[in-house]
């Protein structure tokens, strides 16, 4: 590939990263829909899916008043070579951040980490195939400075050090949380490391591991 043609790749995917979470946390749902290749996954906390699945629960959320934004840092890409130039790595530093009720008290829970994406080119046209964030660490703080909320330290032991907080007022919402998502360290995080090695030489993208 030409450097220009790899400039071009490297802006378009960005783009695509950029405009994930600008659309999604603005409910321009027609324009985030594009963002996805038809057989592109979510994994998020709490649902995992096809995308239109996400899209679906995400809408359901919005209309319910359910507030999750993102917010993004750097990004690096890892193209493909050879046959899979098509095919890209990307992980992006961001944080997701949720408001809402925690025993009466208003919260916001801000979590620390990676979008960890498995993208490709077709048809000319870059899209996500697989989304599966990183959750690296995690706190929740009450809105008004002099309120205090307790937490039940076995809801909260049932969940990764690094998404903890975030699992808590999602299970309070009624959302079955997945309590194995990978994490800065540890077996999940390798095995997704493994998977976006074996995406950039032909793999499938097969997630969550068995």
């Amino acid at each position: 590939a030409s450097l220009n043609g790899e400039l071009l790749d490297r802006l378009a995917i960005r783009d695509l990263i950029e405009n994930w979470a600008l659309w999604r946390d603005a409910g321009f749902w027609e324009k985030f829909r594009t963002c996805w290749h038809d057989d592109g996954r979510m994994m998020a906390t709490w649902t995992q899916g096809t995308a239109d699945e996400f899209i679906a629960m995400s809408r359901e959320g919005w209309d319910k008043g359910v507030s999750i934004l993102h917010f993004l840092g750097g990004t690096t890409i890892e193209l493909g070579t050879g046959a899979w130039r098509d095919r890209a790595v990307v992980q992006t530093k961001m944080t997701i951040s949720q408001r809402g009720e925690v025993h009466d008290t208003l919260v916001d829970v801000v979590c620390t980490g990676r979008f960890y994406d498995l993208v490709e080119k077709r048809g000319g046209k870059w899209g996500v195939v697989l989304r599966q964030p990183i959750y690296e660490k995690d706190r929740m703080d009450p809105v008004d400075p002099a309120a205090t909320v307790e937490l039940d330290p076995d809801i909260l032991a049932r969940f990764p050090v690094g998404y903890r907080h975030l699992a808590y007022i999602q299970h309070l919402i009624g959302y079955p949380v997945k309590d194995d998502m990978p994490g800065l360290t540890g077996p999940m995080v390798e095995k997704l490391y493994a998977l976006g090695a074996a995406w950039l030489e032909g793999g499938d993208p097969d997630w969550p591991p068995a």
